[in-house]
């Protein structure tokens, strides 16, 4: 067996010619997004939780339930202004949450993928109903604005920095490699 996922000529993520910018941003999040879910893919409870680099409490769960924390925050509630929702993954006394209460439980980890994968389906009925002429469109961030772009290739960066610490967290659990 081979130490990648899966050969070169199978993976699922796409790497054609989009049309327009949306469409770039969009499939380079798809294909990020996936990244992540194949790094976690054949991995039990106790594997996914498990935090590879002490005293680091990072582990895969964790990037998990961080990202669906970052999408929720980016999407709901910048670009929606949803900001009465409260924080997904988040306690007043623990910053960090997301990452701690990553544990070997499954279902932490039902409860986890779940809600990823909820927030990335909001977040894609959100970006199917955008315009691409409001990429550019502002919304309020903090005591300042921020641009829809600017927010999507902010996810895209945080995709693709969390995708590396995956690459190297999935390594220590069985040995497999990124792609």
């Amino acid at each position: 067996m081979s130490d990648m996922w899966v050969d070169p000529a199978d993976d699922p993520r796409t790497s054609g010619n989009p049309k327009g910018e949306k469409a770039t941003l969009r499939e380079y999040l798809a294909n990020y997004r996936l990244t992540l879910e194949m790094k976690c893919g054949g991995l039990d409870a106790e594997q996914l939780a498990r935090r590879s680099v002490p005293p680091s409490t990072m582990s895969l769960l964790g990037l998990v339930r961080h990202m669906a924390k970052v999408e929720h925050s980016w999407f709901q509630r910048v670009l929606q202004g949803r900001t009465d929702q409260p924080r997904l993954f988040s306690r007043d006394d623990d910053r960090d949450a997301d990452f701690n209460d990553a544990v070997a439980d499954p279902a932490v980890v039902e409860e986890a993928f779940a809600t990823w994968k909820a927030e990335i389906a909001a977040a894609d009925q959100w970006l199917d109903a955008l315009d691409e002429d409001d990429l550019g469109r502002e919304v309020p961030l903090g005591d300042g604005t921020v641009s829809v772009r600017d927010v999507l290739v902010h996810m895209i960066e945080e995709y693709a920095r969390h995708a590396g610490h995956a690459d190297l967290l999935r390594e220590c659990v069985d040995g497999r490699i990124g792609q």
